[in-house]
């Protein structure tokens, strides 16, 4: 990866994906961008990233889906506490 771009990561909380419960990942580098899924730690579009890029974007996925599936839980509760009940 280009050594001299910072690379940003965002995710969202837990939705619905393929009907299971789960998490959308961005990662984000000057105009590159590949966006994955949880659990199934699938890239499933990117632009700009070579195949090896790609390939370690993945591995990481898989590497801390248990870690980023929490925060994403622990995002959704707090969403839950800032939802109109009424």
């Amino acid at each position: 990866m280009h050594a001299d771009e910072e690379m940003k990561m965002t995710y969202s909380g837990i939705v619905p994906i393929q009907g299971k419960p789960g998490m959308s990942v961005r990662f984000e580098r000057g105009k590159d961008m590949a966006e994955g899924i949880l659990p199934a730690g699938e890239i499933l579009r990117s632009s700009g990233f070579s195949a090896e890029e790609l390939d370690a974007l993945k591995q990481y996925l898989q590497e801390h889906k248990r870690e980023l599936m929490e925060k994403a839980k622990q995002m959704s509760n707090i969403r839950n506490l800032f939802e109109d009940k009424n």
